[in-house]
């Protein structure tokens, strides 16, 4: 069965991007340094967005994920830089009940989050990519198997939480750790 993997950059302190929620991608708190770059290239080059694919020379499925979901806000980050899907390479699925416009390769799912995704795990292929944001994570969290956090050297003390709800414990282990040469410290962690 398909695993639904929430991978995503982080503060220490558990924030996914500041208070204006705007895209943190390249903030002097989320910076993408050039080693993390050379991280997921080699580990989730799926996960690049196309023009960055291309940039690289990077062609072909990923080695993880077949899959990226996302919710609205999150979504109208990629069209407020002018691409209407970010990642047409992945199926793309975005849970709103609001979006209005849409690319017409992306899946807008407006019903229940919970049953689309326990629907896509059950189907054959690779893993789900969970992209953000905290609102969506955090309705998703019964589903979630894995975490994948780039967790930056940073704290900002406001801002989009990781898991943006009401108080719902769960427990992950950790399975695995990569400290980069920029201080990011890959995470990965399981149900």
């Amino acid at each position: 069965m398909r695993r639904l993997v929430y991978y995503v950059a982080t503060t220490l302190d558990g924030f996914i991007a500041g208070p204006d929620g705007t895209d943190p991608s390249g903030s002097d708190f989320l910076p993408v340094t050039p080693d993390l770059v050379s991280f997921i290239a080699r580990h989730h080059p799926e996960t690049l967005p196309a023009p960055a694919r291309q940039a690289m020379g990077i062609d072909g499925p990923g080695t993880t994920f077949d899959t990226v979901l996302e919710g609205r806000a999150s979504y109208e980050l990629g069209l407020a830089a002018g691409m209407t899907d970010a990642y047409p390479h992945l199926r793309h699925l975005v849970f709103s009940s609001t979006l209005q416009r849409h690319d017409p390769a992306v899946e807008v799912v407006r019903g229940d989050a919970l049953e689309r995704v326990r629907s896509l795990k059950a189907e054959e292929g690779r893993d789900l990519w969970l992209v953000g944001g905290g609102t969506l994570a955090h309705s998703l969290l019964p589903e979630i198997d894995r975490l994948v956090l780039k967790q930056n050297p940073t704290v900002i003390g406001a801002g989009v939480p990781l898991f943006a709800g009401p108080f719902q414990p769960h427990v992950f282990r950790p399975v695995d750790q990569v400290l980069l040469e920029s201080g990011v410290r890959v995470l990965t962690l399981e149900r």
